[in-house]
């Protein structure tokens, strides 16, 4: 029996393992071999991308419940925002509107970390393919109506809101025990071997 739940736990363990290597941004992507308004601001995602993955990787469950005071936000609470930001991002890469009246399925931890890392991904894709910001507005739906602003306000809001973000994750990670790897090479975008 002890054996059994041994095997069992290794490919649990093995599981989760492939699956995370599926997620993007283990390391940043290559550059593109030119600079356009489209390939410079997927860049700005891809290395939002890459500090959230590494941000988020190894939580454990008192990680997530982590809160640096009573009036802040928790680890989860954070995580749940820049998701909501990442919505924001793709949305306006899409085209789409972000309609904060439809209510969102209730998500696990590594459901909205893979969820988060794709709409990034999608997001840099977009971006990537852009030859004009103009036509990627970003744009809401409420209860109070609908709203639209370009494409700078997503550069000073929701991207930049999310890299904020990214790096509270990585102090309270780092205030509650469980600092991020020291092989990280933020600058090159790469992990060190």
């Amino acid at each position: 029996m002890k054996y059994f739940a041994i095997i069992c736990f290794s490919i649990f363990t093995l599981s989760i393992n492939a699956q995370q290597n599926d997620l993007p941004y283990y390391e940043v992507p290559d550059c593109s071999d030119e600079y356009t308004v489209g390939t410079v601001s997927a860049r700005m995602v891809d290395g939002l991308g890459f500090r959230y993955y590494w941000a988020t990787e190894g939580l454990k469950n008192e990680d997530l419940k982590y809160k640096p005071s009573v009036n802040a936000r928790s680890t989860a609470e954070t995580i749940d925002h820049i998701l909501s930001l990442s919505r924001v991002i793709v949305n306006a890469t899409n085209k789409t509107p972000t309609d904060f009246t439809i209510k969102q399925p209730e998500l696990t931890f590594e459901e909205k970390r893979k969820e988060t890392l794709e709409n990034f991904k999608k997001a840099s894709e977009n971006l990537t393919n852009s030859k004009s910001l103009e036509e990627l507005k970003i744009k809401f739906i409420s209860k109070n109506g609908e709203s639209e602003f370009p494409f700078w306000n997503m550069i000073n809001g929701p991207i930049a809101d999310a890299i904020w973000h990214a790096g509270q994750l990585v102090s309270f990670r780092r205030a509650a025990g469980n600092p991020i790897s020291s092989n990280i090479s933020f600058l090159r975008g790469k992990v060190k071997k």
